[in-house]
């Protein structure tokens, strides 16, 4: 056997087969290293936690807990003195931090690829969708795992007053399919701001109108189908594949995530789609002096998820104002907190609860804000958003509160596979 070194490189046949030997056994030492900071196989493990955050319908708080997981769901939790667990179970011992709900971030661009969430056709694009545009692996999703993220709605840009159908993904997953939770997730409107540069520049009277005509269409459609399903229609309606997707949307199977902030337009988001359409709706952003609105919001179902600006300085009062603590004030306890990712980078979600907090929000409310409360608007709250037995494990092992920022997430679990581990490999 020869070896392509020439004679003056001073390495012998016996030194060059250890050379080889060396990289052979480094190559490998790599690619176990690689293999064991990808998720782990969903199996059988207890997680020991000094306090588990359950999120629950009663806020239950479990100090000195266990939480078994089996095949990607939650399969008890409970103190430790309360059960055994099982044999087989692999036991991980994190008796000195939090275990909490995975994180959820309900306005997120970085899921899939900035460049394709932008199609601004028309100014109502209803036949586009983001599940096209989702991209497994990339670095954004590595980011936010490490920072307890397991969730987010992957939603298309706002330069058109109707962008598109957004996608429910968890952040782990070698494939699409692997990732998505629902597709449709949402319907993306957004009634003013960035639409209003469209080509020529349209006003809020025409932009309204434009928004409600493509809806009535939809609904009219969802209705005739309806109707042939009930038997009072003799013959089915033509299928539309612009308009069938809205069929969920008037099922209220899924919400609108309504880019909207300003209280005028707040007030037209909750008149024209919580109120006379009866849609599931989602306040997205809810900024500036949006809060004012508060009064018109309790009246209807709406979900005001407050961000990524989380205050506003009153011109008519002469005051600095917290966005999420005056929606508190006003009564709004359907309430949480997004980062319209990458304008606030979605591993920061916590920090702007903290931020929320600062301006005089409250600690407790600001953790439902970004697990339980998103999950309920974005009706996928019988998978996440809570530590329940049936659930998908999705949480977060934090070295205390999340909604502290001293605090840092070791261990993410997303559908009852380890997802990132800070003891492997540490990003944050």
């Amino acid at each position: 056997m020869s070896y392509p070194y020439p004679s003056h490189s001073g390495i012998s046949r016996r030194n060059a087969r250890g050379f080889l030997l060396l990289a052979f056994v480094v190559a490998l030492t790599w690619r176990g290293s690689a293999a064991m900071a990808e998720p782990t196989k969903a199996g059988q493990f207890a997680i020991l936690a000094g306090k588990v955050i359950t999120m629950d319908a009663d806020d239950t708080i479990i100090n000195n807990a266990v939480v078994l997981v089996r095949d990607g769901k939650i399969e008890r939790v409970g103190k430790r003195r309360e059960f055994e667990i099982p044999d087989g179970y692999r036991v991980i011992h994190a008796e000195d931090k939090w275990l909490v709900p995975g994180i959820i971030d309900c306005h997120n661009h970085t899921a899939g690829s900035l460049v394709d969430l932008n199609d601004m056709v028309y100014l109502t694009n209803p036949g586009l969708r983001t599940l096209d545009t989702i991209v497994p692996g990339t670095k954004w999703l590595e980011e936010a795992r490490a920072g307890g993220v397991t969730t987010v709605l992957l939603i298309p840009g706002s330069g058109t007053n109707m962008s598109g159908f957004g996608t429910i993904t968890k952040l782990a997953g070698k494939t699409v399919d692997e990732m998505v939770v629902r597709s449709p997730g949402s319907l993306k409107i957004a009634q003013a701001g960035n639409p209003e540069w469209y080509w020529f520049g349209v006003g809020r009277s025409y932009m309204n109108y434009n928004t409600r005509q493509t809806l009535m269409k939809a609904k009219n459609y969802h209705e005739s189908w309806t109707a042939y399903e009930k038997g009072e229609a003799p013959k089915a309606p033509t299928y539309d594949p612009i308009f069938h997707d809205f069929r969920g949307l008037f099922g209220r199977m899924y919400p609108a995530s309504v880019h909207t902030q300003i209280y005028q337009v707040v007030m037209t988001t909750v008149d024209m789609l919580a109120r006379k359409l009866k849609i599931r709706t989602v306040l997205d952003h809810s900024t500036f002096d949006g809060f004012k609105v508060a009064p018109q919001v309790l009246k209807t179902e709406a979900y005001t998820i407050n961000g990524p600006r989380q205050y506003w300085f009153d011109y008519t009062s002469r005051k600095m104002h917290g966005n999420a603590a005056r929606w508190w004030q006003g009564g709004v306890r359907k309430l949480g907190i997004n980062t319209d990712a990458p304008v606030v980078p979605q591993e920061e979600l916590p920090y702007q609860a903290a931020m929320a907090c600062w301006y005089g929000w409250l600690p407790y409310p600001a953790l439902r804000g970004v697990t339980r409360i998103p999950a309920e608007a974005l009706v996928v709250d019988d998978r996440t958003g809570s530590i329940e037995p049936g659930k998908d494990a999705d949480f977060g092992v934090w070295t205390g509160d999340p909604i502290d920022p001293r605090s840092s997430c070791e261990l993410t679990v997303i559908n009852g596979k380890i997802a990132y581990d800070a003891k492997a490999k540490r990003v944050f």
